[in-house]
């Protein structure tokens, strides 16, 4: 059964007439006539009954005609659904996101992508950087947004440097560490900790303070900034978390050294994919954003691995 016989079928069905239904379907005649003779084949009956001037289905064309008609009704939603994506007027984008970046860090990105392409549908997954990862690489994100410091990206990533931001320990104003323009993590040593549950440097900070004999004392752990955050205000204890994350106004934020710990956020996609426009289009607005601190990236390799146009200039 073909397509094209069901849309001949049914153009018969409604001008009930063969002549007619070839200058409407824009055929000849006798190529209708012969694609719906198969059809009938195919069903094992008549369709139509031919009669001079009376052409009209049959009791098998009335009881085929609605599975038929639907048939054709959904080939026809599936080519818009279809075309719709190719020219992003229609597109949805399953976009992953570490749930310990600022959201204030991609309100430009997201913006962007609604005033440019406002077809585009961001379906946002919030989860932690090893979630994230996973996710991603078993096909249920399209793109993802995130970093796992200290851990070598998946071989079959590519991965786009967004920005780069330090690591701060955050304080009251009056606690004795706020004085001083730097902490170093001996100087950490014996105090209360306020633990970021979904923080990406757990398992890989305190390899570094084991290092020094320097031992912290947690005593309280979410996975909502905010509640750490109020936690430390209290004095409960110090918190570690990315700069531009901190943005309560009455704590402190200090970066840590010696070492020193910086987190890179990347844009990461799986290597030879299948993409479709709106993953293109989303790379080409992320290379476009004036990101805070951002490391040199590979215009040329990113836009070989997305399909994606090199960006146009700003203010365009």
């Amino acid at each position: 059964m073909e397509m094209h016989q069901i849309r001949y079928f049914l153009a018969v069905a409604q001008h009930r007439n063969f002549t007619r239904a070839a200058e409407a379907c824009n055929v000849a005649q006798p190529s209708l006539t012969r694609a719906v003779k198969l059809l009938e084949e195919e069903l094992g009956g008549a369709l139509f009954h031919r009669e001079r001037g009376n052409t009209h289905l049959s009791e098998l064309g009335r009881m085929v005609h609605p599975h038929l008609a639907q048939v054709y009704a959904e080939s026809q939603a599936a080519k818009r659904v279809a075309r719709d994506a190719a020219t992003l007027a229609t597109a949805t984008l399953r976009l992953g996101v570490m749930c310990t970046i600022a959201p204030t860090q991609l309100v430009e990105l997201i913006g962007a992508m609604k005033t440019r392409h406002p077809g585009v549908a961001l379906e946002i997954c919030d989860r932690s950087a090893r979630v994230l990862d996973g996710m991603l690489l078993d096909g249920e994100l399209d793109v993802a947004i995130y970093c796992l410091p200290g851990q070598e990206p998946d071989a079959r990533l590519h991965v786009m440097p967004l920005y780069r931001e330090r690591m701060m320990i955050v304080i009251p104003p009056d606690h004795a560490l706020a004085r001083r323009n730097a902490v170093r993590v001996r100087d950490l040593d014996g105090l209360s900790y306020v633990n970021r549950a979904n923080c990406e440097f757990n398992g890989y900070a305190g390899q570094f303070f084991r290092e020094q004999n320097v031992t912290c004392r947690t005593v309280y752990s979410s996975e909502r900034d905010d509640w750490m955050l109020a936690m430390v205000r209290s004095g409960l204890g110090f918190g570690f978390m990315p700069e531009l994350s901190v943005t309560d106004p009455d704590v402190v934020a200090r970066p840590l050294i010696d070492p020193e710990f910086l987190r890179t956020v990347n844009l990461c996609t799986v290597r030879g994919r299948p993409y479709a426009p709106a993953v293109g289009a989303f790379v080409r607005e992320a290379m476009r954003v004036t990101w805070h601190g951002a490391p040199a990236m590979s215009v040329t390799e990113t836009v070989a691995a997305h399909g994606a146009e090199a960006p146009e200039p700003v203010g365009d």
